[in-house]
């Protein structure tokens, strides 16, 4: 691992014990890890040990390497030229030639050495590495050239400029390999379109944090993206849509803009792309999605639908009804013709064949898919997309490529030779391994980051959920339900970037950095060796890196936070937290903005009265980061007793006590405000302790229904003296206004202890609407008594 042990023996012994200790340990292996405050490399290392010196490069510095790594060594040439703006000598060198002893020996060389090398025997685990840093000797040794090109990227994490544009680094060693083998990034081109140039420089910083697959994915309701010269109008008719969505699609009345919009890569560019991310050792995973998300195709060809059309590229963002007519054997010819083209561009082994979000109300009332379901003796539509599935899988098998698709694909019965990526959360990806499969972890609620990554109301338009960078480092891939050889099958985790609200490439990398570097962490470094407050330390020196390669990163990871504490018969208060060092924060509860001789923060917040808070973050007297803000509305219900006939379900199940915590939520609904009562009625009663007179009534309801939330088909409002007998004294059945609908029954005072609201549900959401047939969501918020 450092050398001939034999030849270096006499430099060993003049060691001293404590660096003697060090490399013993760093013999010991997989059970090893240690933190270096200054080797802050992401993802984290398996080892890391820095000896407090500085090693200097410079216009002189060579680096030495074996031919079959001169691609590696001008890459690493040309990352060192964009810092220093001067290139090094290049020395190539005859294989197996280049004698690298990794150590801390001080013997010195003649002149400054940067070494590249590949030594399976020193560097044991695959796509590993070793990257040792002396006074006059920088050594990078991979177990293969992807190892060699993540020591690169560990290198280049640690560069800093001293005087004279000198790059410096800490003198130290590094041993590191990856957890897992697959360590993915999905970006959806359907939605939105991206430049061959943009694709690159992704793939580039997908790269840097030592990401392995990129996944393309292709093909989509709104657009296909991709030339198949067999089928000219998949290019001109298919890639194109006459319109967008302005806007979220849950806000009705839909509007669009009216506007063409489209494009596509041709075969050049797609080889252009692949080649590219070759070099970053990035494996491209093309998709192609079947038999759903099939819109745009149907568009260009309508005869591959169950109905024959006419249909329209969408606009809007959503699953529909049209799929590929798994009757139809043109169908099927049309696949293995567009899987042929995409073979002969994607050497990778694997193909994705989508399989996610298929309807089946086409199919059902289809002549064709109703023969092909009892000539195949099929139960129903759902094992009529396992026939389908499978086909397809079979065809791709005898090209010697393997299939990847979305969790739905595992109720079709798909072979084992399929491998199952689990959207629909960590139970899908589970059942998978159990059943023999391999997973690739990709849960929606964990790892899509189109989500809002912040709840501070400036920020801008996303998919609607929250997964804050904490929340994303926080995942582990391999659930605790997994025996050791079940969880032998999780081969690796990808976050998703599906960009329906991502219309420019700045947006883009808004959304994804830095959350895509806590997914390297969780991809490439083991279990135990994970560590937020770490994690973030090392976030901020990558901040230097981040901008000078100018990505529109979201800055404020260490903003404001707040979490509240409400029990019945005690005042509430809000405690504000940062994961910022030495940060102070100041506040202010009259709405204006904290300065730096406002109230400094000390302890929660009591909730005794009604305030508009503000609280901003200072290092010294300087302000950083966004001003944090909350109304809070105290009422007559503030801390009292509430119950519920029905819990509250999924998602929004938070306590019933949330309904009186005097803060509303927003209609971006993913603060953890609102409650979610599905298919059930919301039926609440708040006792208030004693006679109090009563003179208003008031709660939010949330009325979605491209989000399957309904207002119910009737609200009711009733007082009782002494919690059996109660009279109504308001109730209302239209809802016609679109997101929050602020309720307010004002009366003559009553003498009232209890409180009760009512929510009818929809039930069923009818037919013809969104979500059809499914159970509707009532959302309900903060009822507020006065």
């Amino acid at each position: 691992m450092f050398g001939n042990k034999r030849k270096n023996k006499g430099r060993y012994l003049k060691l001293s014990f404590k660096l003697i200790l060090m490399v013993a340990l760093l013999f010991s292996g997989r059970a090893l890890y240690a933190q270096d405050s200054l080797f802050r490399v992401i993802p984290e290392p398996v080892y890391a040990k820095s000896t407090g010196l500085k090693t200097f490069i410079h216009p002189e510095t060579a680096i030495y390497y074996p031919e079959s790594l001169a691609a590696d060594a001008a890459l690493l040439n040309e990352a060192i030229r964009s810092y220093t703006g001067y290139g090094l000598p290049l020395k190539p060198q005859p294989e197996n030639t280049i004698a690298a002893t990794i150590g801390f020996g001080k013997g010195r060389t003649s002149s400054q050495q940067l070494i590249l090398e590949l030594d399976s025997v020193k560097v044991k685990e695959q796509s590993g590495y070793q990257l040792a840093i002396q006074d006059n000797k920088i050594a990078i040794v991979g177990h293969d050239p992807a190892g060699v090109f993540y020591g690169i990227q560990s290198l280049m994490q640690l560069l800093s400029r001293s005087e004279n544009n000198i790059l410096s680094l800490p003198q130290g060693i590094i041993k590191d390999y990856p957890r897992f083998n697959y360590r993915g990034m999905h970006l959806d081109v359907g939605r939105h379109l991206y430049s061959v140039d943009f694709l690159k420089r992704f793939i580039d910083l997908l790269s840097l944090y030592k990401f392995n697959v990129f996944h393309w994915h292709l093909t989509e309701d709104q657009g296909w993206r991709i030339e198949i010269k067999k089928y000219p109008k998949l290019q001109s008719i298919a890639a194109w849509r006459s319109g967008t969505i302005i806007g979220h699609k849950k806000e009705s009345p839909h509007t669009f803009d009216g506007k063409k919009y489209g494009g596509y890569y041709t075969q050049e560019q797609v080889k252009e792309v692949v080649a590219y991310a070759g070099s970053k050792y990035v494996n491209v995973l093309p998709e192609i999605e079947m038999p759903g998300h099939a819109l745009a195709a149907l568009t260009a060809y309508p005869e591959l639908g169950c109905t024959g059309g006419p249909y329209q590229t969408a606009q809007f963002w959503g699953v529909f009804d049209d799929v590929f007519c798994a009757g139809n054997e043109q169908v099927y010819t049309f696949m293995e013709d567009v899987l042929d083209e995409v073979i002969s561009l994607f050497p990778y082994a694997y193909i994705h064949i989508g399989g996610d979000e298929c309807p089946k109300l086409k199919w059902e009332h289809c002549p064709k898919c109703q023969k092909r379901i009892k000539d195949e003796g099929l139960k129903d539509e759902h094992e009529l997309q396992g026939y389908f599935m499978k086909r397809i899988e079979r065809y791709l098998a005898g090209k010697n490529k393997k299939a990847i698709g979305w969790d739905e694909v595992l109720e079709g019965g798909i072979s084992k030779s399929t491998t199952i990526m689990n959207w629909r959360g960590e139970q899908s990806g589970i059942a998978a391994a159990k059943a023999g499969y391999e997973v690739i972890m990709t849960p929606e609620n964990l790892l899509y980051l189109d989500y809002y990554q912040s709840l501070n109301k400036n920020e801008p338009i996303a998919a609607g959920n929250y997964t804050p960078l904490s929340k994303v480092y926080a995942y582990e891939p391999v659930p605790d339900a997994l025996s050791p050889e079940e969880a032998g099958y999780i081969k690796g985790i990808q976050a998703a970037v599906w960009t329906e609200y991502m219309s420019d490439e700045k947006h883009l990398e808004y959304m994804v950095f830095p959350r895509a570097l806590a997914v390297s962490e969780i991809a490439w470094s083991e279990r135990g060796r994970k560590n937020y407050p770490w994690f973030l330390n090392k976030l901020r020196q990558q901040e230097a890196l981040l901008k000078k390669k100018n990505v529109n990163y979201f800055p404020y990871f260490d903003e404001l936070t707040a979490e509240s504490k409400n029990e019945v018969g005690q005042v509430g208060t809000l405690a504000l937290k940062t994961t910022l060092p030495k940060a102070l924060i100041r506040y202010t509860t009259d709405g204006s903005k904290p300065v730096a001789s406002s109230k400094l923060y000390q302890q929660p917040i009591l909730l005794n009265r009604s305030m508009v808070l503000n609280a901003q973050l200072f290092v010294g007297k300087k302000p950083t980061g966004r001003v944090f803000n909350q109304q809070f509305q105290h009422h007559l219900g503030s801390q009292k007793k509430i119950t519920l006939v029905n819990p509250p379900a999924g998602k929004y199940a938070f306590p019933a006590n949330l309904l009186l915590n005097g803060m509303e939520g927003h209609h971006r609904f993913n603060d953890g405000q609102w409650l979610g009562f599905s298919g059930k009625d919301l039926d609440a009663v708040v006792d208030l302790g004693k006679l109090t007179p009563v003179s208003n009534i008031g709660i939010n309801i949330l009325n979605y229904h491209w989000q399957r939330m309904w207002a119910p088909t009737r609200l009711r409002f009733l007082v009782s003296a002494d919690g059996t007998n109660f009279k109504e004294i308001y109730t209302r059945e239209n809802f016609e206004k679109d997101g929050i609908n602020k309720v307010q029954a004002r009366f003559p005072a009553q003498q009232v202890r209890y409180v009760r609201v009512v929510g009818e549900n929809v039930g069923t959401i009818p037919k013809g609407s969104y979500g059809e047939g499914e159970k509707a969501w009532l959302m309900a918020d903060e009822i507020i008594i006065q």
